[in-house]
C-alpha cells in the first residue's frame, strides 16, 4: 500500500522531543511526529486536592488548549482521556491532597493528535520529576476502506480512514520512582494496555491487528522517549557533580 508521504504501513513519521523548554514550569516538553506538534507543561504538586477528588491521593488536572479558538467538546473529551491515562501511570499516594496541573498546548495538528499529546505529557511529567509507575507510550492505528492497518496516520489519512484507534501501552519502570515505593512482582499492566479509544466501526480482527501493530511499535517509541528525557533532578545532580 502506498501512502501520500511514501511511508510503509508500519512506518512512523519522524519523531522529535525536547524537554525543559519553559523556565517557569516545573516540567515541560515538546513532542512532534511529522508535522503534528504539541507542548506540555507541568505545574505542581501544589497543596490541596481538586473538588470531588480523593484527598488521600494526588489529583491530576489536565487543561487542553487548541492551536486556535476555544476548547470545545472534542477538547473536553481529550482532557478526560488524558487525565485518566496520567492517573494510571502516576504514583498518586506519595503526595496526597495535592494537585498537579498538566497543560497541553496544540502547536499544529496533522493527525494522531491525542497520542502525541499523551507522549508530550508523559515526557513533561518525567521532566518535572513526578513519581511514575512506568512510562506510557501512545500510538494511533487507522483502518482503511480495504481493511489495511496503518500506523501513525496523518490528518489526510485520518479523514479517509473508516476507523482508527488510540492505544496507550506501558513501558518499564523509570528512575523517577522512589526506591521505597517500588514493589516486588510484575506490574499487571506491564504486558497489557493502559488506554484504548476507538472511533468509527472496525471488526474485532481489525482491532486485534491494531493492538498487534501498536504493541510492536511500543519498543521503538519507548527507546526514543527514554533517550530524550530524564528528570531534572538527575540532570541537576550530574551538573553539580
Amino acid at each position: 500500500m502506498e501512502r501520500p508521504d511514501g511511508r510503509t504501513p508500519n512506518q512512523l513519521r519522524p519523531l522529535a522531543c525536547s524537554h525543559s523548554v519553559l523556565h517557569r514550569a516545573h516540567g515541560s516538553a515538546t513532542w512532534a511526529q511529522g508535522e503534528t506538534k504539541l507542548l506540555a507543561a507541568v505545574y505542581g504538586p501544589k497543596a490541596g486536592a481538586k473538588k470531588n477528588e480523593n484527598p488521600e491521593k494526588a489529583s491530576i488536572e489536565v487543561i487542553w488548549k487548541p492551536s486556535t479558538g476555544h476548547a470545545g467538546q472534542a477538547e473536553r473529551e481529550y482532557e478526560m482521556i488524558l487525565k485518566k491515562t496520567l492517573e494510571s501511570i502516576c504514583i498518586r499516594t506519595i503526595y496526597p491532597n495535592t494537585t498537579t496541573s498538566v497543560i497541553v498546548q496544540v502547536v499544529h495538528d496533522d493527525g494522531a493528535l491525542l497520542p502525541c499529546a499523551i507522549n508530550a505529557a508523559c515526557a513533561a511529567l518525567v521532566d518535572a520529576g513526578i513519581p511514575l509507575k512506568h512510562l506510557a507510550v501512545a500510538i494511533c492505528c487507522s483502518v482503511t476502506d480495504d481493511n489495511c492497518i496503518i500506523l501513525d496516520p496523518s490528518k489526510q489519512e485520518e479523514k479517509k480512514a473508516k476507523a482508527f484507534a488510540y492505544l496507550v501501552f506501558p513501558n518499564t519502570t523509570v528512575t523517577v520512582v522512589p526506591e521505597k515505593s517500588s514493589q516486588g512482582g510484575s506490574d499487571p499492566t506491564a504486558h497489557g494496555i493502559i488506554t484504548s479509544v476507538t472511533h468509527g466501526a472496525m471488526s474485532v480482527d481489525n482491532y486485534l491487528h491494531c493492538l498487534e501493530r501498536g504493541r510492536a511499535t511500543t519498543q521503538r517509541l519507548s527507546e526514543f522517549l527514554r533517550k530524550n528525557i530524564e528528570p531534572k533532578s538527575i540532570r541537576e545532580a550530574s551538573k553539580a557533580g
